[in-house]
């Protein structure tokens, strides 16, 4: 048997054979609390019964389970000798009946990796807390199963823990003599059963509705979090947001909640954002704010709560079949989250968020030599584990998002009540979806799918003005282009706007017209005769899916004008496009980093402020020309400080400006100024130095060599937490010594004695972009490191340590050709650990070429 990594054809032929009546998962997790064991991993019992059918008696098939030992196999009454059928990942299953009863006795491990259950030991107060995560095939390391999505089966879980604890899962639960016992699910997806255990702090509260044929539904309430993190959590906020989506989706998708409770769990050293379990939803903690945040930040949990619970119906409900179909899940579960959004809470700006952060990953996803359509081929589960992507998520709700532009709002969500009545608690492909859209629109969606889903690559769409002798616009067009590698030109539902400036230097549009662009040339013929614009905008209003290029005019324009832009929206489009020319290398770095100078102190979005902030950052570290980042970062670090100063005095603005100085100051006397506000020697207007920011002010003076051991000891000791020993562990390796290099390298690579987020932070700290020099002998390091890796740590800890230590800030032709040179040497290697180092390596390349952009700038201006 081939071991971990399933199959898509495996899958394919096991669910031809079985189908799953049903499952009975009995855990026993006292050993939780007993410590870690010297001489093998820490585990718990799991005993699984599961019933299935098969529809070829005598046929042999095999279950899933990854554990340490396996104590008793019984299949349809017989005893199986466990070193028989069992090889660390599957159980051999022969001669099975028609009517099928496995019952396997395992001891599974405990995880620090995020990956199945994993066991979390607070350092503040030593309570251990519990918590599972699956997506897309950890289950199994949890409870023997048939791990694949289009397998769904009712579960009956009961769990064994301390008599202290409280224990959660999908259904409801009650305790008796010791034992947690929950009511069974509707049938579903074994990614998505999930067990919390542990002495959680936990808060209730309820969701009423009455429809409007008098049926009333009460959905229980409750979110939890670790007990250290109880007087930080605003779950009123939590609570709030929870009754607006569900009031929002009862609307719009006449499909009542269909899973009993709704509970949310903020749990500790989480590797994703959030997990769709349905009845029990699992976020990263770092959703409950220690410090003051920006609305953005909000914004930004609100957000995940809705697309999380879209998934309930997207996912949950209506389950994609396999892994190739994984945008119908995510795809909708990223669009509805914004459109719900903007539609249901106090964040009505949710599609300029949209516009400037999600569609970045996206289009930075698409131009990487792994990109794929958004259906995908996925041809076994590491597959399917990198496709969690911005093509899946961002790409795929820009898409949807064209989509309802296309077919129309209302038939869309039409098609979506159809969609979910008619496949309810089973499994679907793209075909199932597309028919009950061709239902509601009256559109042929076969052409739309093929261009928007089965193909890869991002187009770019360019404004070309000709002005008649009267000064107004002769003619004005669309040239659309596609990369030589993928040269598809996709239909485009946009509104060209144009805009002038006003006597009073505001840039306002005073005309547009919304039209369809297809092929590489569309006449917008609405706007001739308008008057001549200073900027043409190609995707006003953000309907499609493109890169955003400018004519000359209107370049020049932004150049001088950007800041006079009234509409948010639009702003934030001409943001982002010029990030994009920037990564194109076709702006040069410093004349990006000169436009956020000049004019990111008058953004009044802050989640687009926060995104400028980074884009300017990436800019000066990667596409900055080597002999101008010296004076490109100080330009920052002044300019940060002097809008810090000038912010209103305890406003959010202040506050992203104070961790954008942070990031940027490396002179001596923005370090003193750092450590003043630390120590109370220096002080702003208004600026609270909470410890939150303290940690953020910490790290420059220990990666500039100011901050030492000592006074990071300190400084865990006035936050004993574990979000303290998170940062404390990323500022101890981001120290400039070789011995501190040496030292996290070894513990990241050589050792898996840390668990996922102290990684993490571990990685995070030691590759700081001012220690090139130091961090130079770890390049080749890398490549004789990460096959052996990849092959003995787990696929999440194996894709952190490959993309977090890829040597990018060795960004020389050097460093390519040593990438270049793996990849020749290593054409036999995990696809997936291919696909990682290409995408980095394409990163690189973009680098360079930046680079060379910026430099032939300064020579020309020189």
């Amino acid at each position: 048997m081939p071991g971990e990594n399933l199959s898509r054809d495996e899958a394919r032929e096991r669910a031809a054979l079985l189908s799953v009546d049903g499952y009975e998962v009995s855990l026993d997790v006292r050993s939780a609390v007993g410590g870690d064991t010297g001489d093998g991993p820490l585990t718990f019992r799991s005993v699984t019964t599961l019933r299935f059918r098969c529809n070829e008696p005598g046929a042999s098939s095999f279950a899933d389970l990854i554990a340490p030992s396996v104590t008793a196999v019984s299949l349809n009454g017989r005893d199986l000798d466990p070193s028989e059928v069992f090889d660390g990942s599957r159980i051999l299953l022969e001669d099975l009946a028609a009517d099928n009863e496995l019952v396997v006795d395992a001891q599974c491990a405990y995880s620090r990796t995020g990956e199945g259950l994993h066991r979390f030991v607070d350092p503040e107060d030593g309570e251990v807390y519990l918590y599972t995560q699956y997506e897309p095939a950890d289950s199994r390391r949890v409870f023997a199963n048939f791990e694949q999505p289009d397998l769904k089966a009712p579960f009956r879980f009961e769990v064994r823990a301390p008599e202290a604890w409280t224990v959660w899962s999908n259904g409801a639960g009650q305790a008796q003599d010791g034992v947690w016992r929950f009511a069974e699910t509707k049938p579903i997806s074994t990614y998505i059963t999930c067990v919390v255990a542990g002495p959680y702090h936990y808060v209730t509260d309820s969701y009423e509705r009455v429809f409007e044929d008098g049926t009333r539904l009460e959905i229980p309430l409750g979110a939890l979090c670790r007990k250290g993190l109880a007087r930080h959590f605003d779950a009123d906020d939590v609570f709030l947001v929870t009754k607006q989506g569900l009031d929002f989706f009862h609307d719009h998708f006449d499909y009542p909640y269909p899973f009993g409770k709704y509970d949310q769990a903020f749990v500790p050293e989480y590797n994703l954002g959030a997990m769709e379990n349905p009845g029990l939803v699992t976020f990263r903690e770092e959703y409950i704010f220690r410090g003051k945040v920006t609305q953005a930040s909000y914004e930004a949990r609100a957000n995940v709560i809705l697309h999380e619970m879209a998934h309930m119906w997207f996912g949950d409900l209506v389950t994609m079949e396999w892994w190739d179909d994984l945008w119908l899940k995510e795809s909708f579960a990223d669009f509805m989250g914004s459109f719900s959004l903007v539609g249901a809470t106090r964040f009505t700006d949710g599609w300029i968020t949209f516009a400037n952060r999600r569609k970045a990953w996206a289009y930075r996803a698409d131009q990487l030599p792994s990109t794929h359509p958004v259906t995908a081929d996925i041809r076994d589960l590491q597959d399917a584990k990198l496709n969690f992507d911005g093509i899946t998520y961002a790409k795929g709700a820009s898409v949807l998002k064209q989509l309802v532009a296309y077919v129309g709002q209302d038939a869309f969500l039409e098609g979506a009540r159809r969609y979910f009545k008619r496949h309810a608690y089973g499994n679907t492909r793209l075909g199932d979806l597309l028919a009950v859209l061709e239902e509601t629109s009256g559109r042929d969606m076969g052409a739309w799918a093929r261009s928007w889903l089965q193909t890869a690559g991002v187009n770019s769409l360019t404004p070309q003005v000709v002005l008649g002798a009267d000064g107004r616009i002769e003619e004005l067009a669309v040239i659309q282009e596609a990369a030589g590698s993928h040269p598809e030109l996709r239909p485009h539902r946009v509104v060209v706007g144009l805009y002038q400036r006003s006597q009073v230097g505001a840039l306002e549009r005073y005309a547009r017209a919304e039209t369809d662009v297809a092929g590489a040339r569309t006449v917008v013929s609405e706007l001739a005769g308008a008057d001549a614009p200073d900027l043409v905008l190609v995707n006003d209003d953000d309907l499609t899916y493109c890169k955003i290029r400018f004519d000359e005019t209107s370049l020049a324009t932004l150049r001088e004008h950007l800041g006079g832009l009234t509409d948010p929206l639009a702003r934030a489009l001409c943001w982002s496009a010029l990030w994009n020319l920037t990564r194109d290398a076709l702006l040069p770095a410093r004349d990006f980093v000169g436009l956020v100078l000049r004019f990111a102190g008058r953004e009044t979005d802050i989640g687009v402020l926060q995104m400028l902030h980074a884009w300017a950052e990436s800019a000066l570290v990667h596409y900055a020309a080597p002999q101008w980042r010296e004076t490109g970062g100080r330009a920052l670090a002044e300019g940060a400080l002097a809008e810090l100063r000038q912010a209103e005095p305890g406003s959010e603005h202040q506050l992203a400006w104070a961790r954008f100085f942070a990031t940027a100051a490396s002179a001596p006397d923005d370090l003193e100024l750092l450590k003043g506000l630390l120590d109370g020697s220096e002080e702003i207007a208004g600026l609270k130095v909470d410890q939150e920011l303290r940690w953020a002010f910490l790290e420059p003076l220990a990666a500039h060599g100011v901050a030492d051991e000592k006074a990071l000891a300190a400084e865990l000791a006035r936050d004993d937490t574990a979000s303290g020993k998170r940062h404390q562990v990323r500022c101890l390796a981001a120290r400039p010594s070789a011995a501190v290099k040496a030292r996290a390298w070894e513990q990241v690579v050589d050792s898996d004695a840390l668990s996922n987020a102290l990684v993490e932070a571990t990685i995070a700290g030691f590759g700081q972009s001012s220690q090139r020099e130091l961090l130079a002998p770890y390049a080749p390091r890398y490549f004789e490191a990460i096959e052996r890796v990849w092959t003995e740590r787990s696929i999440q800890i194996g894709m952190d340590v490959v993309r977090g230590l890829f040597p990018a800030l060795q960004d020389s032709p050097e460093t390519l050709r040593a990438a270049d040179a793996w990849l020749t040497a290593h054409e036999g290697a995990a696809p997936a650990l291919r696909r990682l180092v290409l995408e980095a390596r394409d990163d690189l390349a973009r680098t360079l070429r930046g680079q060379e952009c910026d430099a032939a700038a300064g020579t020309s201006a020189g």
